[in-house]
């Protein structure tokens, strides 16, 4: 398994990087929050990575932190899920906030994922909540109500995007009247 790879960027593309080390160039499927976050061409980058091999193809995956690529092989885990939507999964929800969406059972929020319905959603809270490990402040019922703070921002009208940069930016524990405000 190659678990991470450090080397020189050089090349860049939507949804690509290829990294130099040891004379090999490894392209790395990546999302595009880990490509923003690496250094320019030319210069040292570190990606974690996860080798997902299949009958007719061999890809790696890369990730800037580890608990974006341990979250990835938890999403492969679940049926249904395959290398595409996991990624697209990522993209969308970082890793506390995938844990947070599971622990509230906030469908709207994986619902966020591109290729994700309702089912899909509802099906991945089911299957991921056992095999996250869930702090005190993410597990269900909890009080955080952050699936009905969601339901009243959408009833608003707020989009999506808007409604995750809401969220990230304001305590989720209490009351929902209390998070509202």
């Amino acid at each position: 398994m190659i678990g991470r790879i450090r080397g020189l960027v050089v090349s860049r593309a939507p949804g690509t990087v290829v990294l130099e080390t040891g004379g090999l160039g490894y392209e790395i499927a990546i999302t595009p929050r880990g490509l923003s976050e690496l250094p320019v061409l030319g210069e040292e980058a570190v990606i974690h990575t996860h080798r997902h091999v299949r009958e007719d193809q061999q890809a790696l995956y890369g990730f800037p932190s580890e608990s974006e690529r341990d979250i990835f092989r938890v999403l492969l885990g679940a049926s249904g899920v395959g290398p595409k939507l996991a990624t697209a999964i990522i993209a969308t929800l970082p890793p506390s906030e995938l844990r947070r969406a599971v622990g509230s059972d906030d469908v709207s929020a994986l619902e966020a994922g591109p290729g994700v319905g309702k089912r899909t959603a509802q099906k991945l809270i089911l299957e991921l909540r056992p095999r996250l490990e869930l702090g005190d402040g993410e597990l269900p019922g909890d009080g955080g109500g952050l699936a009905e703070v969601r339901a009243a921002l959408e009833s608003l009208g707020f989009g999506a995007p808007e409604i995750r940069e809401a969220l990230q930016a304001v305590a989720t524990d209490g009351p929902t009247e209390q998070v509202l405000q």
